[in-house]
């Protein structure tokens, strides 16, 4: 497998592994055929033009959006059984690491994958826990007739894509742990994020702009937009990377916004209440 770490602003970074080795249907366990036969179910639903299927799919799609990007990434990482573990540890496969050195000191690469492996452990762990308890809450809905029990559905689905997450956060520790990463500067990338609108300083790192009325925090900026996620899946040869760069950019951008819309909120609450009271 390969690792890739794409900024998609000044203070995010997406983590996407890249499946060298595709195993066959022969060599899939039951939960990789059980996802395959899922999917297949939801492309069936997606051809239809009407009726409750189109409207689950329509519902479930805008649902999978909102999903974190951090946890699609996450999900993308493998599994770490004992077979990969034990090629792994043998020296076989050290995983290459492609990263654009433009925009992040090679150096700095395993401090980024460990804080991205390692900073959402809790929340997957916790909310997983969370899906399991409400399984056996939603079961009865399964007797309302012709309906399947999507309430229930959906809980094994954020089950299972919390589990997929925690256990890729844990095979990034693993390697890290075990020095198994290679950081690997990507020409490729480098290329195409300076051929974005980016600034770059004489040193040719990125450097945001500071908010005259803010000093000492940098404004958070995108580094890529919508059109930018094709151009990198199309250059890297991963068609699959580019809805996970969409989903990416499309959540940091609404995020930078509110944040935005936050602080220009607080600032006018602030002029409000500081503005001195007219005499009677």
């Amino acid at each position: 497998m390969r690792l890739f770490l794409l900024p998609i602003s000044t203070r995010r970074t997406l983590i996407y592994c890249q499946r060298l080795n595709v195993t066959t249907a022969e060599q899939q366990g039951l939960l990789d055929k059980a996802t395959n036969r899922a999917a297949a179910l939801w492309a069936g639903w997606e051809k239809k033009e009407s009726g409750w299927q189109r409207k689950v799919v329509d519902y479930g799609n805008a649902a999978l959006k909102r999903i974190p990007y951090e946890e699609w990434g996450l999900k993308s990482i493998p599994p770490l059984s004992a077979r990969r573990k034990k090629e792994e540890l043998s020296g076989k496969e050290l995983v290459e690491v492609s990263f654009p050195s433009s925009l992040m000191p090679e150096n700095t690469v395993p401090e980024i994958l460990r804080k991205l492996g390692t900073e959402r452990q809790k929340l997957h762990r916790s909310r997983m826990i969370y899906c399991f308890i409400g399984m056996p809450i939603t079961a009865p809905v399964a007797l309302i007739p012709v309906i399947p029990n999507l309430p229930f559905f959906y809980l094994v689905f954020r089950a299972w894509s919390h589990w997929r997450a925690l256990s890729g956060s844990k095979h990034i520790e693993f390697l890290l742990d075990n020095k198994l990463v290679k950081p690997k500067p990507s020409p490729i990338l480098d290329e195409l994020y300076a051929s974005g609108k980016l600034r770059f300083d004489d040193t040719s790192k990125m450097t945001p702009e500071k908010s005259p009325e803010d000093t000492e925090d940098p404004i958070e900026e995108m580094v890529l937009h919508k059109s930018d996620g094709t151009r990198i899946a199309e250059a890297l040869k991963i068609p699959e990377l580019d809805i996970e760069l969409d989903r990416a950019v499309w959540q940091v951008e609404k995020a930078i916004q509110a944040a935005k819309e936050l602080k220009e909120e607080k600032k006018d609450m602030d002029a409000a209440t500081s503005k001195p009271r007219e005499k009677k």
